[in-house]
């Protein structure tokens, strides 16, 4: 039943989304041109020869308008900083909360090859007190590099929701969270609540459009989802329904900074917030909401400090797998 059930719903959204293909040949905002003409004077007075000076002029203005070098980034490693999923999902009960998890196949490349596309049951990480640090609607150009380079300095892996969008926009930020061994997860592809609930069947639409955009950049795509508002206030059990014959696991969270609300919480509030959501008796399993785009800046400042007494109180930080328990 789920096989002709997955067929149905592929069918559909192969011919919803061939009118999408427009969309992703739009030119990258991050573009920068690589190449400048360059040439060398020549004075009448040196009989032809060069100008050294003059090239020295050329030389001194070249590195002044030249782009800065964009070092070389490590590239992830399968088995090491991430896992693909095997073909039939045999792999996936791992015993380290800290490896992202991945497949190379899309749902439909799936349904195709008659691969499973409905996970299997997955025993959840419960072997220690665990803390996922998840951040929604990246990746941007400001604040998500410098999310990154707080985690890199801490030695943490997080997990970010992307949408589909943002990645479209930013694909070299989404290089830089893969290769540094974080999990990357679907958050829809344009975070419009008008699409995405509109039906089941939308709300799929954006994920596969977006699981696209990931594995065009990357080569892998995600079996983790967020839902834009949360499952838990947007979804009805035909959402559920669908999530789980597709082979997606949806994780909300039991914590939050409140960053993305009116109130604007600063760095010092959004601490505070996080012991409120804690409590006096902590959880063992912490899934904590966080943004990483637009104007978050009180976000990046609030981080370090949030890393720093989850660990003191004996926190391990972890990225969201299928095997990730949920926050409630």
């Amino acid at each position: 039943m789920k096989k002709i059930f997955c067929a149905i719903l592929l069918l559909t959204l192969t011919t919803c989304l061939s009118g999408c293909s427009d969309e992703s040949k739009k030119t990258d905002a991050n573009d920068i041109p690589t190449e400048v003409a360059t040439g060398k004077t020549v004075d009448a007075k040196t009989d032809g020869k060069p100008d050294t000076k003059s090239d020295a002029k050329t030389d001194d203005a070249k590195s002044a308008e030249a782009p800065p070098e964009v070092k070389p980034t490590v590239q992830a490693q399968e088995g090491k900083d991430y896992i693909v999923a095997a073909d039939d999902y045999s792999n996936l009960q791992l015993t380290d909360a800290t490896i992202p998890v991945y497949d190379k196949y899309t749902l439909w490349e799936r349904q195709e090859k008659g691969l499973p596309v409905a996970l299997p049951q997955l025993a959840p990480y419960e072997a220690e007190s665990t803390v996922y640090l998840t951040f929604d609607d990246g990746p941007d150009d400001k604040i998500t590099p410098q999310v990154l380079d707080i985690l890199k300095a801490e030695g943490v892996k997080a997990t970010f929701y992307v949408c589909g969008n943002m990645v479209d926009a930013n694909p070299d930020v989404l290089r830089r969270m893969f290769n540094e061994g974080h999990a990357i997860g679907n958050h829809s592809y344009n975070h419009d609540y008008n699409q995405i609930y509109a039906s089941p069947w939308s709300f799929m639409e954006q994920v596969i459009k977006t699981d696209e955009s990931i594995k065009n950049i990357i080569g892998v795509r995600p079996f983790i989802v967020r839902a834009p508002g949360g499952a838990g206030s947007m979804f009805t059990a035909n959402y559920y329904s669908m999530v789980d014959d597709c082979g997606y696991v949806e994780h909300d969270w039991n914590v939050l900074t409140e960053d993305a609300t009116p109130s604007r919480p600063n760095a010092s509030d959004q601490v505070n917030n996080v012991l409120k959501y804690l409590g006096e008796q902590p959880p063992r399993t912490v899934i904590l909401l966080m943004h990483c785009n637009g104007d978050k800046t009180e976000t990046v400042k609030a981080l370090p400090e949030i890393i720093h007494f989850l660990r003191d109180w004996g926190y391990k930080f972890g990225v969201v797998t299928p095997m990730t328990p949920q926050p409630w």
